[in-house]
């Protein structure tokens, strides 16, 4: 059986919702919320399938990954008991990411009305104080907390929060510091649009999620995954696999996975061979934005004579290149440590808030 695919222009968040209370009872549609007109789209979709959240991959190529509603609304009743219950929940992400998609899941759940603002933060303040729940919750990605503590006029908004999700990327330790210094309770997210969304909350696993590593990739498992890439099964056979009855999915990140608490060491696609050395970049970045100012920082590669490759810091704080060698080989080792610096005016950002990767790679020269 299939059901018709519809999409809904995300920049109108109160639409998604509404077409979204509708997908996930199986009255209307599946629904593909998106800012623009996505090509090569299938007229009907799986009955199974309720949501289409589009996202990037890493050959250029987006990846559209097929969300069914007891997937979704399983992961939402797994946040509600790890944050003590339901809420109201404040809107401040793209309507059209996972993140975005599971806030307005988590919303319907809870049978609340979400307060939606621009994801840049406009209205966050007033946006904050409408919130009239019991307990109240946001999600960020971490440039907006980093944004958001810097304006002393949030932060009593912020503190009106009984859960800040904070997730899409690693969030830098100073920022997690300064956020405990002031009374906010941050908890750190992880996950993506094949887990819908976050499933790991500060490195434990939540609701029925399964975690794994396994050669160094991070694997997880739960009633909370997709059922695949909507038109790509090729993808699809590549990503998720059974193993003894379970079904895993293959994430592209590297870590480790002891005592209960997965830790995050960076993505199997950012490893670089500097003078014949395997460096991961996400482990750089992380030793650079330990440092004090660095908190925003992006590691990106670059050709070297030399080495082959090497890293280079993208920052919008000057930064001496020694003292940030120095800084990284304790942690990393020599072959590890940045050959560059270049300070910007701002790190360019994605629509989500995360760092754009490729276009500091730009910047740097890479």
């Amino acid at each position: 059986m299939s059901r018709p695919l519809k999409v809904v222009d995300s920049a109108d968040p109160a639409a998604v919702f509404r077409a979204l209370r509708a997908a996930l009872s199986g009255v209307g549609p599946a629904i593909l919320p998106h800012p623009g007109r996505p090509e090569g789209l299938p007229e009907t979709v799986e009955q199974r399938v309720a949501v289409v959240v589009e996202t990037s991959g890493s050959t250029g190529r987006p990846k559209r990954v097929a969300l069914g509603a007891d997937s979704l609304l399983a992961s939402a009743a797994a946040s509600d008991v790890t944050l003590g219950g339901p809420g109201q929940w404040l809107m401040a992400l793209p309507a059209h990411y996972i993140a975005g998609v599971n806030v307005l899941v988590r919303s319907l759940a809870s049978q609340t009305e979400p307060i939606t603002i621009d994801a840049n933060g406009t209205r966050f303040v007033a946006a904050a104080n409408e919130l009239d729940a019991a307990l109240r919750f946001v999600s960020l990605v971490p440039t907006q907390l980093q944004r958001l503590i810097e304006q002393d006029d949030a932060l009593d908004a912020l503190r009106r929060f009984d859960r800040i999700l904070v997730g899409g990327q690693a969030t830098p330790a100073p920022l997690l510091a300064r956020a405990a210094e002031l009374g906010l309770t941050v908890t750190r997210t992880y996950g993506s649009s094949e887990t819908s969304g976050g499933c790991v909350w500060d490195g434990e696993p939540i609701g029925d999620t399964g975690v794994r590593v396994v050669d160094g990739r991070v694997e997880l498992s739960g009633s909370m995954l997709a059922h695949g890439y909507l038109g790509d099964p090729e993808r699809t056979e590549s990503a998720f696999h059974e193993l003894d009855g379970r079904r895993w999915y293959r994430t592209d990140d590297t870590g480790t996975f002891a005592d209960g608490i997965l830790r995050i060491s960076g993505r199997a696609d950012d490893m670089i061979i500097s003078g014949g050395v395997k460096i991961s970049l996400g482990e750089v970045e992380q030793a650079v934005r330990a440092l004090p100012g660095l908190g925003d920082a992006v590691v990106v590669a670059t050709e070297h004579a030399q080495w082959g490759q090497s890293s280079v810091v993208v920052t919008t704080r000057p930064a001496e290149l020694l003292q940030l060698r120095d800084a990284v080989a304790a942690v990393l080792g020599r072959a590890a440590a940045p050959t560059g610096v270049v300070v910007v005016d701002a790190i360019p950002l994605l629509s989500s808030g995360k760092p754009d990767r490729a276009a500091a790679a730009r910047l740097a020269g890479g």
